[in-house]
């Protein structure tokens, strides 16, 4: 089909242009080709380019009227996520920016995993990227100095945090990532010229050094600037959740209900365990399930082509039942990440479709063996009918969203809630029958449940309530220790894995919760839809008429289905 343009959509198209001279890492994130070669400028010049940049286009897509629906879902989902974009930039929050999942940092090392391998301009690139490092994190170190200056700065945990991790990085005995990344770069290219392995070669040496400098660098200059305290206020909490649900929560309301919620999920682990093992515990069960050889994966490469083939069985079943999978999204890679730290995730295909969507574990240092139990859920959250599924359909709907929706609008209230609605859904198509596979789902709700809560309570200082259904600390104020011990008590991860996530919900405040709040709206928005609908309701439709809105901030969502 061949898109339709008006005004609004030449603003952001003419934007997703613009930005990507600005944003090279991004520009290579999202699959827009011409930059791979290049690394943004994390100056405060840079930053600062990109805020004008983002006021110039917003004080445009104000003062256009839109014609018809779609033109207004798309410029509400603009006008939303750039001006939460400008108010972050505002208050200081973008700039200091620094925890153990999202900072410059960490978009230049992770960069290279999106970038191809094979061919002489492909080694060319990455040569170029290594290079470029160095002078890349020096101009961060710049932005921090002075974000610090002017009274921004982060928690010093995060910055030891982070310095640990780039040890990680450049241990030859460990990830060893930058040498690792040109060795596969030159068994893919055996006939390399020698120029160019040179390049690639010093590439390597000079981005090991600047990530081990940056270690130092955070170290002896950073950390003794940083925050004691890592709980964000109120006032910097209210705008970062509201920048990652694209809506205001009433916090108070909640956290009792993640309460309630949590309570509730338990309860029904409960009577699934014992259906695993009879008059057991939800630990008895687990115990079970972790010790059931069938259930049982050794080594990560055989534990990629598992995912791998659930992956495209479920797309398989789905499509043309319950959901219409375009061509193009059709393909999808599960893929295990070259670094150690324990995050699972998603990344999105290229603009062309040339590069597919991925499914990625960076599975910590001395895990072998996988329980296929707690994974299966895991497999339909990051890929059908979760991100692939959802962020596939919206990079295709070129007759229906511009460039700007299609690419670079993303709210994790909205995506991650969607990915976790995606995991009940499968439940209640019925492809969670199996007891085990259903425990694992349950798990991962309530996990999410008690993230919301641990968040919450430690970035707002909160009491503990007095009459909290675990009998937890009753009346006592939330700190990271007793984040630590809540989350031991009802989250049966690895402590190598727990660990990585409290790092990150203490340096990343208001972004976990986004998971259960934002599945909690998809659910509203489907129930009122079944209302509104009444009789002529249909599943299929709904989620098609939902998904083709593109990613939206949870208020102009609920708005936006409330009018289809």
């Amino acid at each position: 089909m061949v898109a339709i343009v008006g005004e609004i959509d030449e603003i952001a198209d003419r934007y997703v242009d613009e930005w990507a001279a600005l944003e090279p890492i991004g520009a290579t994130f999202v699959g827009i080709a011409g930059y791979d070669d290049r690394l943004t400028d994390f100056s405060p010049e840079g930053y600062a380019a990109r805020a004008e940049h983002d006021r110039r286009t917003l004080a445009r897509i104000d003062a256009v009227r839109p014609v018809d629906e779609r033109e207004r879902v798309a410029q509400e989902a603009m006008q939303e996520r750039l001006g939460l974009a400008l108010a972050m930039y505002d208050a200081g929050e973008t700039e200091s920016e620094l925890n153990v999942i999202a900072s410059p940092l960490h978009s230049v090392r992770s960069i290279f995993d999106l970038m191809p391998t094979d061919g002489t301009q492909a080694a060319a690139d990455i040569a170029a990227r290594l290079a470029g490092a160095p002078g890349a994190l020096d101009a961060w170190r710049v932005t921090l100095r002075r974000a610090a200056e002017g009274g921004h700065v982060v928690a010093r945990t995060q910055m030891v945090e982070v310095a640990n991790q780039c040890d990680i990085w450049v241990d030859r005995e460990r990830d060893n990532f930058f040498h690792a990344l040109v060795d596969r770069v030159k068994r893919a290219n055996p006939g390399l010229p020698a120029a160019l392995v040179a390049d690639l070669d010093r590439g390597a040496d000079a981005a090991r050094e600047a990530t081990a400098g940056i270690a130092t660098f955070l170290r002896r200059d950073m950390a003794p600037l940083g925050k004691e305290n890592q709980a964000a206020g109120l006032e910097r909490y209210r705008l970062n959740s509201q920048y990652f649900l694209g809506a205001k929560v009433d916090f108070d309301e909640a956290y009792a209900w993640a309460f309630e919620e949590l309570a509730r999920l338990e309860a029904e682990m409960r009577t699934v365990s014992d259906k695993i093992v009879p008059g057991g515990t939800i630990d008895e069960a687990v115990t079970a399930l972790d010790a059931d050889p069938a259930r049982t994966i050794h080594g990560k490469e055989a534990f990629r082509d598992w995912m791998q083939a659930l992956a495209e069985q479920a797309m398989a079943e789905l499509n043309g039942t319950h959901f219409d999978i375009p061509e193009q999204v059709r393909r999808i890679e599960a893929c295990i990440a070259p670094t150690s730290d324990g995050a699972i995730y998603y990344t999105g295909p290229s603009e062309d479709f040339s590069r597919p969507g991925r499914m990625w574990w960076a599975v910590p240092e001395g895990i072998d063996e996988f329980s296929t139990w707690r994974e299966v859920t895991t497999v339909y959250h990051e890929g059908v009918p979760g991100h692939h599924l959802q962020i596939g359909q919206t990079a295709v709907r070129a007759e229906l969203l511009n460039r700007w929706q299609r690419l670079l609008c993303w709210v994790s209230g909205h995506g991650e809630g969607w990915a976790l609605y995606a995991e009940r859904l499968m439940d209640e198509l019925g492809y969670l029958a199996d007891p085990g596979d259903r425990l694992g789902m349950l798990d991962g709700q309530a996990f999410r449940a008690a993230r919301v809560i641990v968040d919450l309570g430690m970035h707002l200082e909160l009491k503990v309530p007095a009459d909290n259904p675990f009998g937890f600390h009753p009346g006592e104020i939330w700190t990271p220790e007793l984040g630590w011990e809540f989350m031991r008590a009802h989250c049966r991860v690895p402590d190598e894995n727990l660990r990585f996530e409290l790092f990150r919900y203490l340096g990343w405040p208001g972004q976990a919760p986004a998971y259960k709040l934002g599945e909690r709206i998809w659910l509203q928005a489907r129930d009122e839809a079944k209302v509104r609908k009444a009789g002529e309701f249909d599943l299929k439709a709904f989620h098609r008429d939902a998904l083709n809105l593109g990613s939206l901030g949870l208020d102009v969502l609920q708005a936006a289905v409330a009018r289809l």
